[in-house]
């Protein structure tokens, strides 16, 4: 069986290390798979999806707010910004986070960062679109 280790950390808290399969994850250039002895490769990430299967074939699902995928032979490190178990994905508080960040960019005076409020927006966009999936997965 090929397996390679895994730590994904954010800048809060270290949120999973140990042994997978196979990690998908949502780089800037596109979805990506890993698999173990992957080419080495830096990549940033974008708000989203990563997607593992550990050592014991159980799917598990995390948030990123964006960061940096590091890929080495056998170990792979995911750095983000913020990083949040599927399970722990909070839809109003994600639902808020969308509906400020469209009244901020609906604001036309010039007091507003539209470069912040697109974040903001792609970023709960992505936990919605995230939650959405889980549910799917549920039933």
């Amino acid at each position: 069986m090929s397996i390679m280790h895994l730590d994904i950390v954010s800048a809060e808290e270290e949120i999973f290390s140990g042994n997978v399969k196979n990690i998908v994850a949502a780089a800037i250039m596109g979805e990506v798979g890993i698999y173990p002895k992957h080419t080495p490769m830096i990549t940033p990430l974008k708000p989203g999806e990563i997607k593992i299967i550990t050592e014991e074939d159980e799917e598990q699902l995390y948030f990123v707010s964006g960061g940096v995928l590091e890929v080495q032979p056998n170990i792979v490190t995911i750095l983000a910004d913020t990083a949040i178990r599927g399970e722990d994905l909070d839809e109003a508080k994600a639902a808020e986070s969308k509906k400020r960040a469209e009244e901020a960019l609906a604001d036309k005076s010039d007091n507003i960062d539209a470069a912040k409020a697109l974040a903001e927006l792609a970023q709960a966009a992505a936990q919605l679109k995230m939650i959405e999936s889980l549910r799917k997965n549920i039933k």
